[in-house]
């Protein structure tokens, strides 16, 4: 059976002719981010002398001030780890719902049929208690998880990592053309909350809301107020992660969502721990190895996915590429059914979704791939007037229907997409990861396909063509994939093309490092407006 092909290029749409390079080969510490401000802070550490962590600890806070609606101190996430000459680990940071949650606040809405208003084909609760506001803040853990890979890998001390996001909080992020479209997206909610809307949105003589852009002839830059940021973070940098878990900050935070409605509580921060693990490891055609996060990720569902299309040929056949959305149908088939093992989740392919990732190899050859999110776009949709932090919607990842694997429930770990991976080809080693959602692990899964079977240089697998087989009844290709593709495909099922563009994203947005022969590479998606690799200076 052959089924259609549906084109959404655009009629007339210029053909794509765009590139970004990336750094390197060079024997310097290089780091690959979604932001390049971020890339740069990490940079600056390295150059300082600091391991791969302590540079990960700052672009971590450094993205949380640049990229404020993809992550921050209020959100979570999971880091892969490479020490040179050793072996890899997995520390995990996500969220997760606070003991003192009752599920019986999320009513489901009556009527049946729909669906969620956000990422996720959910049962819709009543409210979107689960969607936005303080009800659906999860208890954070991205502080924890920065505090426990430095507590056992870094070398520099802890202020001095932070300082790259208090200087940048303090200049306040400048509202480019893409800051200023990414507003824009989410004014309607940010408007409901005071603090969020005063942070990010201008009010006029009438009292309506409007997003903060700059005016596309005003080369003055306008920029967002951080200082309670910068504030936030100065205090973390003196007083460490207990200043945020059970000190003043834990304090303001737990007070202001209980006040709001939700369930967080003084014990739940206190109570926090980032967890190291042990990766899971996937045998690539007996040639290359490749590790990802063991559980409430996606790491399971890729490495069901890799094992899978190992049956098809390597390289960019029709036949290759028909096994690559084979194996993807199939892993996400079990993933969306609920098999816990795999994290399932029942979300809407074609939403956005609020994550960033970064990569980093240092010059002696330690490497650490870490992802991080509030969950959907600006999180809850709140802000923390105490602290001047977004926080997270991780609540959403939970099913509010009871009685099924991933049910809302008291004190339970958020189940997350999230996929960093780290690999080896013969002599050459690679850490990769991406934003985007349901979208992160088919990308990630072939971007190190094509950097193994076809060797690849880093940044041309990233701008290679791809698919995007995430459980939806299509399969998104890009159109610049061959006709006899095209057309295997079609005869798995329906077929969009789709351009690479900055956005929306059809597909995932990826960055990464490589290291051979003591050389170091990095890249970001080509289409990203604002990722880019930098080398440390």
């Amino acid at each position: 059976m052959t089924h259609p092909v549906i084109d959404r290029t655009g009629q007339g749409a210029p053909s794509q002719s765009v590139s970004k390079p990336g750094i390197g080969p060079t024997p310097r510490g290089v780091v690959a981010a979604q932001q390049v401000l971020a890339a740069q802070a990490g940079a600056e550490i390295l150059a300082m002398g600091g391991h791969a962590v302590d540079a990960a600890v700052a672009t971590a806070f450094a993205l949380g001030v640049v990229e404020p609606w993809m992550s921050g101190p209020g959100g979570g996430g999971a880091m892969l780890l490479w020490p040179a000459g050793a072996v890899p680990q997995a520390l995990h940071f996500g969220m997760q719902s606070s003991a003192s949650l009752d599920p019986a606040h999320y009513l489901l809405e009556s009527g049946g049929g729909a669906r969620a208003s956000d990422l996720f084909a959910w049962a819709p609760v009543v409210d979107d208690r689960n969607i936005r506001g303080w009800s659906a803040v999860a208890v954070p853990g991205m502080v924890a998880g920065a505090a426990e890979a430095h507590a056992r890998h870094g070398r520099l001390p802890w202020k001095e990592l932070l300082a790259p996001a208090i200087r940048l909080a303090r200049e306040g992020l400048e509202i480019d053309w893409y800051a200023g479209l990414m507003i824009a997206s989410a004014a309607r909610d940010l408007a409901q909350d005071s603090q969020a809307a005063a942070q990010f949105l201008d009010r006029d003589a009438t009292g309506a809301f409007w997003p903060k852009v700059a005016g596309w002839s005003n080369l003055s830059a306008m920029r967002l107020d951080q200082g309670a940021l910068a504030d936030t973070l100065d205090q973390i940098a003196h007083e460490g992660a207990d200043a945020f878990y059970q000190g003043d900050i834990g304090s303001a935070l737990a007070d202001e969502v209980t006040a709001g409605g939700g369930f967080l509580t003084r014990a739940d921060l206190a109570g926090y721990q980032a967890d190291w693990t042990v990766p899971l490891e996937i045998d690539w055609r007996g040639q290359a190895r490749f590790w990802v996060l063991p559980e409430r990720s996606a790491g399971p569902a890729l490495a069901e996915a890799m094992r899978d299309w190992q049956s098809a040929p390597p390289g960019a056949s029709a036949e290759a590429w028909a096994g690559i959305a084979t194996g993807l149908r199939r892993a996400y088939a079990r993933r969306l059914s609920g098999d816990d093992d795999l994290g399932g989740q029942g979300e809407s392919p074609t939403s956005p979704a609020c994550t960033t990732h970064f990569s980093i190899v240092d010059a002696q050859g330690n490497m650490v791939c870490w992802t991080q999110t509030l969950l959907s776009s600006f999180g809850a949709r709140v802000a923390s007037p105490a602290t001047g932090m977004l926080l997270n919607n991780g609540l959403m990842w939970f099913d509010p229907v009871p009685g099924r694997a991933n049910s809302l429930a008291a004190g339970q770990p958020c189940l997350m997409n999230i996929c960093p991976l780290l690999g080896r080809s013969g002599t050459r080693r690679i850490a990769l990861g991406a934003s985007g959602g349901r979208k992160i692990m088919p990308a990630v899964g072939q971007i190190a396909a094509f950097w193994a079977d076809l060797g690849m240089p880093l940044a041309e697998a990233i701008a290679h063509p791809r698919l995007d087989v995430s459980g939806g009844p299509e399969i998104t290709a890009d159109h610049r994939l061959d006709p006899e593709a095209i057309a295997a495909l079609s005869g798995i099922a329906p077929v969009v093309l789709a351009r690479r563009q900055p956005f929306p994203y059809a597909f995932a947005c990826p960055a990464g490092v490589t290291r051979e022969d003591d050389l170091n590479r990095g890249a970001a998606e080509t289409l990203s407006p604002w990722g880019d690799a930098c080398e440390e200076p």
